[in-house]
């Protein structure tokens, strides 16, 4: 095979059993890789009925054809399973090296069954595959493991890992890889911990063939200067990183404050991506062949909250900072690193603590119940719950089960800002009309990143749409998810989509792989991909019903900004994209429609 490597590990934890297994290229073909080809293989492997966290649930790692070639940002890796913090489907993307080397060592992707009697990680190096005992490294960070195992493993060895909030099963853990790339939503940690999975371990020094050379390297370079002539690709990303949205969406009266209670933050320029360069910043960094370098190593030289490490990204800084009213740019950053080596999702952690000091403030949840001081703004309380939570100490294990779980336990889950027990990220849908549509309607729960209608809506790209109307976005949300499916399949990254279509991904991934992928294949697997882990959302017992929003988000206006009296019109959306779907009445794909992608 051509971009896929052509094998796959099945290691049973139980039993210990490692093999490899041949890569079905149809199956390859049409569901490329990555997140494509994981969420099939769960499909056809799982119960969609199981536990998330028993043994019979699997962990899939996947890499794309892409993956460790020079593709623009050919970096990223999935993690699928079924979700503890959702029941849904969970599909959880990282980039960094770690993905590349796996492919060199001879491996498309890994599927993880079972459960080990102790705490184990896989060491992988070529040919040469081994369970090891990992109690020496059970209970360390994300840092403190990568190093050690490292320093257990030839030089260039990659690691990928959980931190002690994977081990204490925190429902929106994380897989941390190259200490601080994250495979970040949906709790895909903490099924690795249900495992006694610590690590996975990885020296490859294969290559991976491509079909057409010439015509990848042509492809490659049409695209790159692409990304060079895009003021978001180079311009705002590498130079402020995700953060210089903070102001933009801000701007827009969307940059949702206090537990969305508003959509505007008065603090936002002093956490702004602008704020960050000019203070803590030391480099950008990038992850394996990325000309975008998006990623920020910071330093907070000192004071209470000094440290140094990567981040925060824009959504973190929004969880952490507006979401919770706090405009300490360096508290901020200081829960950014306990996030990262602690091993959990930030956006997660940062709108459940948000929902508790609603919770709080509005008297629902009794002083009795926390050692914290729970009040919107306190910096030093941010801190001390961002470590609490990764270890389930007091407060912290209440947070640990995300911000649905938390609002049912005190009688008000329309406080949880969620779709299908997973958090919205940094814009207010009653603002961005689409980007609300996208939140209902995603396999993975609240997600932006399944169908980033911000692109359109806000930036104007590829074309501008306006955020405040709901006529034409059933199929705007359609174009961004199905696209979203495709480049998350392929193995490179989602934000050269800033300035790059699927024509230019499709060119990119034919030569790589030999299939004469077209534009419309592309997107057509894009598609297929979406609906199948639709099916087994269905079969998991989700319904229409959980195509929603939170109440406040359908019911409360927003209260000042340009979107003030605003609110998200999802009914008018709705039925009109099951119908762009294919899809009946109640947001099932129909027989046609199935027959049509070929599931």
């Amino acid at each position: 095979m051509y971009g896929w490597v052509g094998r796959l590990l099945r290691v049973n934890l139980t039993t210990g059993e490692c093999r490899v297994e041949k890569l079905d290229p149809v199956m390859a073909r049409d569901y490329i890789g990555a997140r494509g080809l994981a969420s099939k293989i769960l499909y056809n492997e799982v119960d969609p009925q199981v536990d998330p966290l028993s043994p019979e649930n699997k962990l899939i790692f996947m890499t794309g054809p892409l993956t460790g070639t020079s593709a623009i940002s050919g970096s990223r890796y999935n993690v699928v399973t079924k979700s503890p913090l959702t029941g849904t489907i969970a599909a959880s993307n990282s980039g960094g090296y770690f993905a590349g080397e796996l492919k060199y060592a001879g491996y498309d992707g890994i599927i993880f069954e079972g459960k080990a009697s102790e705490p184990v990680y896989l060491y992988i190096e070529n040919d040469r595959v081994e369970i090891r005992p990992a109690g020496h490294v059970w209970g360390k960070t994300t840092h403190e493991t990568e190093d050690i195992l490292k320093s257990e493993a030839p030089a260039g060895a990659k690691v990928a890992c959980i931190g002690p909030a994977g081990e204490k099963l925190v429902r929106f853990a994380c897989v941390v890889n190259d200490k601080n790339r994250a495979a970040g939503r949906s709790g895909v940690g903490a099924v690795m911990g249900s495992k006694n999975l610590k690590a996975v371990v990885v020296r490859g020094t294969g290559g991976i063939k491509i079909a057409d050379p010439e015509g990848f390297r042509q492809a490659v370079k049409a695209a790159l200067e692409k990304i060079k002539n895009n003021p978001v690709t180079h311009g705002g990303l590498p130079d402020y990183g995700t953060a210089v949205l903070v102001n933009v969406i801000n701007a827009h009266g969307a940059f949702p404050t206090r537990n969305f209670q508003t959509g505007v933050f008065p603090g936002a320029e002093k956490i702004s991506g602008e704020t960050l360069a000019a203070t803590y910043l030391v480099r950008k960094k990038g992850c394996l062949a990325c000309p975008i370098a998006c990623g920020r190593a910071t330093l907070v030289p000192e004071g209470p909250y000094a440290g140094h490490g990567e981040g925060p990204e824009y959504e973190a800084i929004w969880a952490m900072g507006a979401d919770c009213g706090v405009d300490d740019l360096a508290a901020i950053t200081k829960a950014n690193y306990y996030a990262n080596e602690l091993g959990y999702d930030p956006i997660t952690f940062g709108a459940t603590l948000a929902c508790a000091m609603e919770l709080y403030e509005k008297g629902y949840l009794p002083a009795q119940d926390t050692e914290l001081e729970l009040e919107f703004g306190n910096a030093r309380t941010l801190v001390e719950a961002a470590r609490k939570v990764g270890y389930r100490e007091g407060i912290g294990d209440l947070l640990a089960e995300g911000s649905y779980r938390l609002a049912e336990r005190y009688g008000h889950p329309e406080l949880s800002m969620s779709t299908k027990k997973q958090e919205y990220p940094a814009y207010d849908p009653r603002a961005i009309q689409g980007i609300g549509l996208n939140y209902a309607t995603t396999n993975r729960g609240g997600c932006h990143v399944r169908g980033y209608t911000i692109a359109s809506e806000v930036l104007g790209i590829p074309v501008q749409t306006d955020p405040l109307v709901t006529e034409g976005k059933a199929g705007l949300v359609k174009t961004f998810q199905d696209l979203t499916a495709l480049v998350d399949s392929t193995g490179i990254c989602l934000f050269v989509t800033f300035a790059l279509g699927a024509s230019d991904v499709v060119s990119m991934l034919a030569p790589a792989t030999g299939i004469p992928y077209t534009e419309e294949a592309g997107m057509l697997a894009g598609e297929r991909i979406f609906n199948l882990e639709r099916l087994f959302n269905l079969a998991a017992g989700l319904t229409r019903a959980d195509d929603t929003l939170a109440p406040r988000i359908l019911q409360e206006p927003l209260p000042e900004g340009p979107a003030k009296g605003r609110v998200n019109r999802l009914d008018e959306m709705l039925d009109e994209y099951y119908r762009v779907r294919g899809w009946d009445e109640e947001g099932r794909p129909t027989e046609a429609t199935k027959q049509r992608l070929g599931i």
